[in-house]
């Protein structure tokens, strides 16, 4: 993995040295400091000398050293930077100098950012731009390689196509720190030549090859692993979690699915220690939560309110990340170290005072000290909607009458497979009453037609929403019961060039424009944030929600393919894990390979 040299110039070592052993002046001195430490457990007090980007001494305290500048922590616990293992930025909405206004001055200071949504929608663009808006941030965000584009070849159409030639290209790049989470799990299993020449290229690059292990178990779990891949976050419950720990996986665990945390903090404490593989990761944040509670200190912040060890938590986030994605320089708050650092005015809530990274202070009392510059995208990733105005015709499913036998879909989150006869009247299906309707449609220039299915046990809808937010291929998806609601729906996200959005009868009621990708919004956060929740409060009103997995979330996850049980996508009703494929939901139409 290409490894960040500004530490190892000899000038700035030959000055740290002098400075650590009081011969020279710190560039940065925090006093008054009581530093956690994340080797020991123990917090003292102690003042922190720096050099440029690099801690020099973390001593007892001495008023006589001299430094240019001093720092007074006013007694703040003192640990390192935040870093978040895995996440998407596109899920919070916001450009990726947004998002650093959100979270440095919450104490992320690191994050690896997967942008496999922009790839998914744009391709090798979506990755150049990913590159370039990332630079001159204060979040040292490190970019890895999508390794699914498509999430699931064959099954369904994105953006982009990722083959080995292309991902052993970009990880090449010292700006690309390793390949990203592989999705594409029976496939490798099964050796598929595209899937397995994926992992060969991150194998060869030296670098790390992250995971998605969901519905893996036993000898295909196994498998997985002895593939070279090294992490997981798509955890399912407490014995899942120990299971993936002993079976060696580095563990991304995330916030995403809070209903999981409280058995994984019981089973942690149950062993007693935290494990050194386990790490912290955030996944999705909506922008919304985002705006309210944060990134990765929010997810520290729960694991301590269901009873984790508040120092567990911190060393998670910081010791074990830093030695999971091969950064020595990072995770620790000692001599020769980077000086990234968060000063905690409370360890319990999770909440920072100040920001230091590379040796500056970034942020104070809840802001950036100066707005991160806004990199302009490439204009093909402003228009990345293609398809024609929707009628209400468009979501219907034609038929023979006056029955027909369909296969549905049943329950949101974990699928399962279901059948019904419904009637059909004028050569359309005709809905029953306790089921919904969810389309999806190509968004990325093929004219395809629209593929309708019909969902069971989805809860009592009134209107319709839709989004080009979809995972991981983000076509076009729309959900609800009438047609004339999802055809409004619909033709508004297609015309702000993407975005989200809820219509009843036949008007729209709220609406978030996404033009960048079809994913990103150019607007502040406060604003994009209002917005979503708005789109979400209208939502809330219409649809009759059944937690933990009936849940607005999961509209956005519905046509993940890749994952375990049956789906629709943009070439029909598919479910990977055994091969299943039908274009539409008639049952005599169906075919299976």
């Amino acid at each position: 993995m290409a490894f960040p040299r500004d530490l190892n110039d000899p000038t700035l070592r030959a000055r740290t040295v002098k400075a650590a052993r009081g011969l020279a002046a710190f560039d940065l001195l925090i006093h008054n400091a009581q530093v956690m430490d994340m080797v020991t457990g123990r917090t003292r007090t102690a003042d922190i000398g720096i050099i440029g980007p690099m801690i020099a001494s973390v001593h007892a305290p001495d008023p006589t050293r001299d430094a240019l500048v001093r720092h007074d922590a006013g007694n703040a616990t003192v640990v390192p930077g935040f870093i978040d293992t895995h996440m998407h930025v596109e899920s919070s909405m916001v450009t990726p100098a947004t998002y650093a206004e959100a979270v440095v001055p919450r104490g992320v200071t690191t994050a690896l950012w997967d942008p496999h949504e922009l790839a998914n929608v744009a391709g090798e663009a979506g990755l150049e731009y990913a590159c370039n808006a990332i630079r001159d941030l204060p979040l040292r965000l490190m970019p890895l390689m999508p390794t699914c584009v498509p999430s699931a070849p064959g099954f369904e159409s994105s953006g982009g196509d990722f083959d080995p030639e292309t991902v052993a290209r970009w990880l090449a790049r010292d700006d690309i720190h390793g390949a990203a989470e592989l999705m594409t799990m029976q496939p490798l299993l099964q050796g598929d030549p595209r899937v397995a020449g994926i992992v060969q290229a991150g194998l060869d690059s030296g670098k790390r090859v992250c995971g998605h292990a969901r519905g893996l178990t036993g000898n295909d779990l196994s498998g997985f692993v002895a593939a070279g891949v090294e992490t997981d976050h798509e955890l399912t419950s407490a014995t899942d979690l120990l299971t993936k720990l002993e079976i060696g996986l580095t563990i991304e665990l995330r916030g995403s699915h809070r209903h999981l945390l409280p058995a994984f903090v019981k089973a942690l404490n149950n062993l007693g220690h935290m494990p050194q593989t386990l790490t912290l990761c955030t996944d999705d944040v909506f922008p919304d939560d985002l705006y309210s509670k944060g990134g990765l200190d929010n997810v520290i912040r729960s694991l301590i309110e269901y009873g984790m060890p508040s120092f567990w938590a911190y060393q998670a986030a910081t010791l074990n990340a830093a030695s999971r994605i091969g950064r020595p320089d990072l995770g620790l708050v000692a001599p020769g170290r980077r000086a990234d650092l968060v000063l905690l005015s409370n360890v319990q809530t999770v909440k920072a005072g100040s920001v230091i990274v590379n040796g500056a202070i970034v942020a104070k009392n809840g802001a950036l000290s100066a707005k991160p510059d806004v990199v302009s995208p490439q204009k093909n990733l402003e228009h990345t909607v293609h398809i024609p105005a929707l009628k209400s015709q468009d979501f219907e499913i034609t038929a023979e009458g006056p029955m027909a036998r369909i296969a549905t879909l049943s329950k949101p989150r974990f699928p399962e497979w279901s059948e019904r006869s419904v009637t059909v009247t004028d050569g359309t299906l005709d809905l029953p009453p306790d089921m919904i309707r969810m389309a999806v449609m190509n968004r990325h220039g093929a004219m395809t037609p629209m593929r309708v299915a019909f969902l069971e046990n989805w809860g009592k809808w009134q209107g319709a929403f839709a989004t080009t937010v979809s995972h991981d291929s983000h076509n076009l998806t729309v959900f609800g019961r009438h047609p004339a609601d999802m055809a409004a729906a619909a033709n508004a996200v297609r015309e702000s060039a993407g975005g989200i959005a809820v219509a009843q009868e036949g008007k729209v009621i709220a609406h978030l424009p996404l033009p960048l990708a079809g994913l990103i919004s150019h607007a502040p956060l406060a604003e994009i944030a209002d917005t979503f929740a708005k789109v979400r409060l209208a939502l809330d009103q219409l649809v009759d929600w059944q937690p933990p997995y009936l849940v607005f979330k999961a509209l956005f996850g519905a046509s993940l393919v890749c994952n375990p049980g049956p789906r629709l996508s943009n070439m029909g009703l598919v479910d990977v894990f055994p091969g299943k494929f039908s274009k539409n939901c008639i049952i005599e139409d169906a075919v299976n390979e």
